[in-house]
């Protein structure tokens, strides 16, 4: 019984993987709506890999490096493609190089190294450094259905603008690694003191996404890196 339960999470984990292969395949039939759902199951399940790996106290080197494996195609490769996608469709304001659509994959680059230092940097145990990788996957993959569902003009010339691709997938790629101290959404402790901040943002993200839809999307995690940042002055005070 304790062999099986050590494998749980570890098939919990493989089946996020298994999310971001299908959600590549939609990303590269244009069907960015789809691509979205599965990187948001593939994040669900990313959630609980690691809440049954410590209901069932199986927690292991092995489930540590097939979580970053798994986010990898999930939260890297999928959202790089995105961008590349969407960089050559843009207006050439920039350049019309075949080669300029590829920087799109710099946010797959930047993915990678968060990562890799996530899995050797002590200090981010109950919180984070720098943006998660399947945060910043959420953003970028609601960005072409904005684009694909929204009636504003500013959205339409800002989202088929290189200039604006180009900053965001440098701003994706800096904010990744950032030494920026962000909180965690997994509750450690039941009770409402110790999860305040994860109840005010969820609460506020739920109306953002009910309002707001698709575009709701980059505004909350635009939140939540605004929330973390008041949190850390209120704490140093």
């Amino acid at each position: 019984m304790q062999a099986i339960k050590k494998q749980i999470p570890n098939l919990i984990t493989l089946l996020n993987l298994f999310s971001g292969c299908v959600a590549l395949v939609f990303a590269t039939q244009d069907n960015f709506e789809w691509a979205f759902y599965f990187v948001c199951l593939g994040i669900f399940f990313d959630f609980f890999d690691g809440f049954f790996a410590r209901l069932f106290k199986v927690s292991s080197p092995l489930g540590l490096q097939l979580d970053s494996l798994a986010d990898m195609v999930t939260s890297g490769v999928v959202p790089g493609y995105v961008m590349y996608a969407m960089l050559s469709k843009a207006q050439v304001e920039i350049t019309a190089s075949v080669l300029f659509p590829y920087l799109g994959f710099v946010v797959t680059l930047g993915s990678c190294y968060r990562l890799a230092n996530f899995n050797i940097d002590t200090r981010q145990t109950d919180s984070f450094i720098g943006l998660p990788t399947p945060a910043n996957a959420l953003f970028i993959l609601s960005l072409p259905l904005v684009l694909q569902y929204s009636d504003s003009l500013m959205a339409l010339e800002m989202l088929t603008s290189q200039w604006v691709l180009l900053g965001l997938i440098l701003g994706s790629a800096y904010i990744l690694n950032a030494e920026i101290p962000l909180f965690s959404l997994k509750l450690k402790k039941f009770t409402l003191k110790d999860n305040i901040i994860q109840i005010v943002f969820l609460l506020f993200s739920f109306l953002l996404v009910l309002f707001f839809h698709f575009a709701g999307i980059p505004l909350l995690i635009l939140f939540y890196v605004l929330l973390s940042v008041v949190n850390n002055q209120w704490i140093k005070k």
